[in-house]
């Protein structure tokens, strides 16, 4: 599949501007599906969304490296469905060259709240500037340890009205010391929006096709596909859906 050439059909939205719709305090909302959907479905959005392009590219790539307490407290806060829960990462956009270390926070009112500082590069430890700066937004002091490595592709569009971000990842790749895997025939779309009642037409296409919202996160599908002794009990219904989509 050529993605870009189903892109080039969309009006490009420079860096800049699509920091108008950055979203860091969101509603969220995924999708998971096969990745031969996708052709279809960019045919369908070019009308309403605008794509970001970066040097001349509209395909980002994303370097990620999550970090969790030893016993995955952050993992299994997740898995038990606990809410004012965190994710601590260092995240490389690369098209950009930006790095950040990031927060995200979800609260108990199911939304979503990035927070951020810049930093040189992605690192293997936390210095005690990176240590003080989450203990001040976590509210309090964890020590932390790096866990894996997650690489993908991602497609970013602004709906023509500044209401609505949605992400396309794909090429999902990821390893942690020796092992790796990959998700190459998923694909992960997430809308970004102030309120969850903004109507989309993402939605709207993505229901036509059958493709429902579905909670993945990339930190914990990974992490289960990288550790088979964490608890994933509450993921099965998720893994089931994953070996539906690799299947078909």
């Amino acid at each position: 599949m050529n993605i870009n050439s189903y892109l080039d059909k969309f009006n490009s939205v420079s860096l800049d501007e699509v920091k108008n719709v950055k979203l860091m305090n969101r509603m969220d909302q995924k999708f998971v599906f096969q990745i031969n959907d996708l052709s279809d479905l960019l045919t369908k959005l070019h009308s309403s969304y605008n794509v970001l392009e970066v040097d001349g590219d509209k395909v980002q790539t994303y370097k990620t490296l999550y970090f969790d307490t030893e016993d995955k407290l952050f993992f299994l806060q997740h898995h038990n469905s606990r809410v004012n829960r965190n994710k601590v990462r260092f995240r490389e956009y690369v098209g950009s060259g930006l790095v950040f270390l990031e927060v995200k926070l979800k609260n108990n009112k199911g939304k979503t709240i990035k927070t951020r500082m810049k930093v040189d590069a992605i690192s293997n430890h936390l210095s005690l500037e990176h240590r003080n700066y989450l203990t001040q937004v976590i509210g309090e002091k964890i020590d932390l340890i790096p866990q894996q490595w997650i690489f993908f592709n991602r497609i970013t569009f602004v709906d023509k009205l500044c209401t609505e971000r949605l992400t396309v990842d794909f090429n999902v790749e990821f390893s942690k010391k020796q092992k790796s895997g990959n998700f190459h025939n998923l694909v992960i779309a997430e809308i970004k929006t102030e309120r969850s009642n903004v109507s989309s037409v993402f939605k709207s296409i993505a229901k036509e096709k059958h493709i429902i919202p579905t909670r993945f996160s990339k930190y914990c599908m990974t992490t289960i596909d990288l550790d088979s002794d964490v608890k994933y009990n509450r993921f099965k219904e998720k893994l089931l859906l994953l070996n539906k989509l690799k299947q078909l």
